[in-house]
């Protein structure tokens, strides 16, 4: 690979043995080996990592364990959909809706192996790189930096590098690649494509728009958690925001995200693979106007998503109790209506403010999806 990319991409199976190395002489190595091999001794598992020499290893050998695990013992039923859409021979783009910082990408390529399917690249903000362990998994697991924060200047330069990356990876490198719709999860339930994102695609060729989105082969992803990850959190923040206060992470904020996602129980979770994008559904949105353009994908891309959505019954409760009705009581029973109470009032308790602005915030990150999809 040409080293115009260096300091993003991940690692090249040269460099998995060194990664190893540092991985299993981390300080956090035995709780990671407790949580992903709960069965095998620590002696066994440094030993196996220590045999890894490329990527391929690496993710088989640790990271689809580290999926399985947190299925089951976090996830009621895992289901997919949409696999029929997909040619293996091919490389695509998917373009997800983002609700937990690493399970949205992880689970996904689990699901792609399980179906034949190679795993992708996957988007890694700089944000997130707080140590050299993270590093480390990250980018022995397909992962590639996006550079966050700078100046205008910074940004565009940034901007178009990744554009670059990302089409070569797709069009030269021959791999497929993940990324959010967004920058940052989706904190309200209301998943919408940030416009900046496919004005990012397009950043390395604007010649022909319409070519330009078609080479990418962009396959829009619609993830459902019946139980949201890190919805205090969210509730949380948005909550702050509403009242005027500037919301500022705390030291390692980040990682107790993480690791409240993985760690806390989803309930159901399905993966809708959407049909992708083609070309007679964009090629009448070129209008005089570029940015037009844009926001007109974007919006066929949230259309997608919202159709494919899996709304589950802790959506219809949030909307039934939001709008003070029955309309979708015969969704759900009166034992999952009050497991559901049970955790909104958790929320309400550990959130100090107005109660109703929060109520109508916690019950809006459930009940946006049936607005989206009805």
């Amino acid at each position: 690979m040409t080293n115009t990319f260096d300091d993003l991409r991940p690692y090249n199976d040269a460099e998995i043995m060194p990664a190893m190395k540092r991985i299993v002489e981390s300080e956090l190595f035995p709780a990671i080996s407790k949580f992903v091999f709960p069965e095998k001794k620590l002696s066994e598992v440094k030993e196996m990592l220590l045999e890894f020499n490329n990527i391929f290893d690496f993710q088989y050998g640790v990271m689809y364990p580290f999926n399985k695990q947190v299925i089951k013992q976090t996830v009621s039923e895992f289901t997919c959909s949409g696999f029929e859409y997909l040619n293996p021979q091919k490389n695509y783009l998917f373009l997800s809706n983002h609700r937990d910082i690493v399970l949205d990408s992880s689970l996904l390529q689990s699901a792609l192996h399980d179906n034949g399917f190679r795993t992708t690249e996957i988007t890694f903000g700089s944000n997130l790189m707080s140590s050299q362990l993270v590093v480390d998994i990250g980018k022995s697991n397909k992962m590639f930096k996006v550079i966050r924060g700078g100046n205008n200047r910074e940004f565009y330069n940034n901007s178009l590098r990744l554009s670059e990356y990302i089409r070569y990876t797709l069009t030269q490198k021959g791999e497929s690649i993940w990324i959010a719709q967004r920058n940052g999860r989706t904190k309200d339930g209301n998943d919408v494509t940030d416009q900046g994102i496919i004005t990012m695609f397009c950043m390395s060729n604007r010649k022909d728009l319409v070519k330009s989105v078609e080479e990418l082969n962009i396959v829009p992803v619609s993830v459902s958690y019946q139980w949201e990850p890190c919805d205090l959190f969210k509730t949380k923040e948005l909550y702050l925001s509403n009242q005027g206060v500037k919301y500022e992470k705390q030291i390692n904020e980040d990682l107790t995200s993480i690791l409240t996602g993985i760690t806390q129980q989803k309930g159901n979770v399905h993966f809708s693979i959407c049909k992708p994008l083609e070309k007679e559904e964009y090629i009448n949105l070129v209008e005089d106007s570029s940015n037009k353009f844009y926001s007109n994908l974007a919006r066929l891309t949230d259309k997608r998503i919202y159709q494919n959505y899996k709304l589950w019954s802790t959506n219809y409760i949030a909307h039934d109790l939001r709008s003070k009705t029955n309309k979708f009581v015969a969704y759900y029973t009166p034992e999952e209506k009050e497991q559901f109470l049970q955790r909104y009032y958790h929320v309400l308790n550990h959130i100090d403010g107005d109660k109703d602005i929060i109520s109508s915030i916690f019950l809006g990150i459930y009940a946006n999806p049936i607005k989206n999809k009805i």
